[in-house]
Formats: structure tokens, sequence, C-alpha cells
């Protein structure tokens, strides 16, 4: 089935490969592409990739579904937090891709859960089934996936519409000007590296609630609540105010990694909280995740020596759950 998106440009709207690349968060040349087989619409009408839009122009994208990849099943050992026949929610470990793709089609999620015989929603494509919303490979956390298509459309559905509540435990370098700050700046494709996500102007909107928990001597512990799912929200936005997420190479929290001994590759950030309805019963489902061991001791590093977190559940130490949910 085509999916269609359709937005209004802005009034600085760049040329309509741009626009239509930061909208769709995809490369200028699939954008290109998009625009030179008739599948993005200007007020109803064609246009080139260089027609640059005027203000509030309904900008109108059919897109199509990708051809099907068949995924094989893997063995590889899941740690499930809930389960039942609608739906299941995994603690996911650093280091693990969500779904297959190019430069990764084994080793993923979805791997793992055809490999343990999960029944899965069709998602969007076969390489996405049951993802109902997704984490970073570095990112560590509770991840939500639906096991049938009603389960699929009713979370995503709540997804939309900011009915589930997901807050990320996050260190940052530096210290945040205020206690409590929402950073609302839209999020896009860097168009001088297409790897890497920025603050665009014409990208989509994203807002993320940071609550600072802890001030150590060289960064915070903060609580991030997401009220949008752009990709790398939580680490480009701490990026665009000058605090990037302690170990974040591709975001420039890399370089004191050593610092709080954290792992290669590995940033500070985990999913640690998770609330949603049940989609069938509409029971609240509140689950929580610890922090991970490297985590753990990065954060005993950054206490050290005022804070003794030694034996002692970090999170609840500083109050990561005293919110409403």
């Amino acid at each position: 089935m085509t999916e269609r998106r359709e937005f209004a440009a802005p009034a600085d709207a760049p040329r309509l490969d741009l626009l239509v690349a930061a909208q769709l968060d995809v490369s200028r040349n699939q954008a290109a592409t998009l625009i030179a087989n008739g599948r993005v619409l200007v007020n109803g009408r064609r246009e080139r990739a260089s027609y640059r839009a005027t203000a509030n122009e309904l900008v109108v994208v059919s897109i199509p579904d990708p051809p099907a990849r068949e995924v094989s099943g893997e063995q590889i050992p899941l740690r499930i937090v809930f389960e039942d026949d609608d739906c299941l929610v995994i603690d996911k470990p650093a280091g693990m891709v969500v779904h297959p793709a190019p430069g990764n089609w084994t080793g993923t999620l979805v791997n793992a859960l055809k490999g343990r015989g999960t029944s899965l929603s069709s998602g969007s494509a076969a390489e996405r089934e049951g993802i109902v919303h997704r984490l970073d490979k570095e990112t560590s956390g509770l991840l939500l996936v639906a096991k049938t298509d009603r389960a699929h459309r009713v979370l995503g559905a709540a997804l939309q519409a900011r009915r589930i509540v997901r807050r990320y435990a996050v260190l940052s370098w530096g210290h945040v000007t205020d206690d409590r700050l929402t950073i609302e700046r839209p999020i896009a494709r860097d168009p001088r590296d297409r790897k890497r996500m920025a603050v665009v102007s014409s990208g989509r909107p994203a807002r993320t609630d940071l609550t600072r928990l802890a001030r150590f001597d060289s960064a915070d512990l903060l609580r991030a609540h997401l009220h949008t799912g752009r990709t790398h929200q939580i680490r480009v936005h701490l990026a665009s105010i000058g605090h990037p997420v302690v170990g974040d190479d591709t975001y420039g929290g890399g370089g004191g990694r050593k610092l709080f001994g954290l792992p290669p590759r590995r940033h500070f950030l985990h999913a640690a909280w998770l609330v949603f309805r049940h989609p069938v019963s509409g029971e609240t489902i509140d689950l929580r995740s610890p922090l991970p061991e490297d985590l753990h001791r990065a954060l005993v590093e950054a206490a050290a020596p005022d804070v003794d977190l030694s034996n002692a559940n970090p999170l609840e130490s500083f109050g990561f759950f005293d919110a409403d949910p």
C-alpha cells in the first residue's frame, strides 16, 4: 500500500528535493527520484527538483512500498520484560540494531524475534515487522513490539497522539542552563553529512522535555521525555545547545568517554521508563528498566566522590521515577 505524506511548505523553503528529503528523512537522491517519478505534487502540480515552493503551498508525496526482502530468524538471546498475545516489550542491549537495513541485514532485533518464533504484526515493511518505535543501535532500554496488526494500529495511533510515555536517562556534558528545559527544534538529515541528523528549519517538528536530576563536576544527569520520535532526537537536541550526550561520537560527546569508563561506541542514553495502555484490554502497562552495568559504572564515576552509588539503584536514588507517567 502506498503511503501518503503531506505538509505545508515553510516561508523559507529550500529547493524541492531538499525540502522533501528533510520532511521524509530520506536522502536527496531518493527525494529527487520521487519527484522525477511524479510522486511529489505541489498544490496538485508536478514541479522540478529545483523548484522552490512558496509559503503554505501544499506538498503531497506518495511513497511506494519498498520491495520486500525475506528476513531470516536467528537464535539471539533477548530480555523480555512483558509479553502476552498482543504485544511484548524488550529490554534492548546496546549494540543491537532494531531492524534489518543496508549494512545490517542480520543480527537485528527483528531477526531475533523471528528466531524465537514470535508472531509479529506486518508492520510497514517485511524488515520492520512488529516494530512500533525504534531505538538507536547504541541506545539501550525498553522497546515496544506489536504481535498483531490490530495491536500495531492501536499502538501506532497512541504513539502518534503522544499517549505513550517514553522517558530516557541521559548523561550530558557540561551543565544545562535550567533544571527544567524544553527543546523544540525541527530535525532533518544534516545537509552536509547524510549520516547525521541536525536541527534544520525545514525539518520535522521535534520536542524534548529535560529535567536535571543531578549536577556533577563535568556532567548532568537528565531525564528526557520524548514528545516526538525523530531519528537521534535527544542526541541532536542536546548537541544543539552545546551539551551532547556523554560518549556520543557522532554529535560531539565522545571525546571524554574514558573519563567515565564507557566502552567504545557506547553513549550514555537509556530508555528507562515506558508507560502505555494495552492495545486490547486498555490496562495501563508501566515498565521500568534499571541502568545496564556499563552505564551504572559510568554514573558512579561521574558522581564520585560526592555520592556513593555502589550499592543503590541510581535512577531511583536520583528520583528518575518521581514524576507523573
